[in-house]
């Protein structure tokens, strides 16, 4: 069983977060597999999908070498939370911050991500145990909206979702994220039963999140 600090690293090594949603328990399975096949690690399947739990049952099932980081998403309170945890999700991410939540997951020692928009729902998250610090809706403020948290706090671990896509995730990485949550603009092929257009548009963001690092690192 993987421990939660090689969990964290191995997204933030990625730096890309496939949000899956999806009409369907069989079109949430296609869209993580047209990910992985674009080589993304880390799929977080939302509590948006039909029977979510046991998709991401299955998915762990099928995916038992380390594939991927498999996570659960669009949790809401504590009782999803250790649903997901039995049907084998290895972290929890929340479109805002409950403190039930996270009192559950540090309990198991689950790595969580809670969402917020200010720097007091960002202090109170950390003060509660939060290892990443979810930005979202991400498009209502675009990438400044890090450099305006890390200012007050700039040890805070942070990773934008809604309104990230290829053409911006640069933006985002260069002004700070540690990894970026992309679903419309990933998998919007799904739609439409373009799988093969997932796995393009993966291999796409990884290879500009690889491109913004490695301008970071030279200067």
């Amino acid at each position: 069983m993987m421990q939660r600090e090689a969990i964290l690293s191995k997204i933030k090594e990625s730096g890309l977060v496939a949000v899956v949603r999806a009409e369907s328990s069989e079109q949430a399975v296609k869209i993580t597999e047209a990910c992985i096949e674009g080589g993304v690690v880390s799929i977080e399947l939302t509590f948006t999908v039909p029977m979510a739990h046991k998709v991401i049952e299955t998915l762990a099932s099928r995916y038992t070498k380390g594939e991927i980081i498999l996570g659960a998403g669009t949790v809401l309170d504590a009782e999803t939370a250790r649903i997901a945890m039995l049907s084998g999700a290895q972290y929890i991410v929340s479109p805002s911050f409950n403190p039930y939540t996270m009192k559950i997951c540090n309990r198991y020692m689950m790595p969580i991500m809670p969402g917020v928009v200010t720097p007091a729902e960002a202090i109170k998250a950390l003060e509660a145990g939060a290892d990443i610090i979810k930005v979202f809706p991400g498009e209502l403020f675009g990438p400044k909206i890090i450099k305006a948290l890390k200012g007050p706090i700039p040890y805070a671990q942070i990773m934008p979702t809604g309104g990230v896509s290829v053409e911006n995730v640069g933006e985002w990485i260069k002004a700070g994220a540690v990894a970026v949550g992309a679903g419309g603009s990933l998998i919007s092929g799904a739609k439409s039963g373009d799988y093969a257009s997932i796995t393009k548009i993966a291999k796409n963001f990884i290879k500009s999140i690889v491109e913004a690092r490695m301008e970071l690192v030279a200067g």
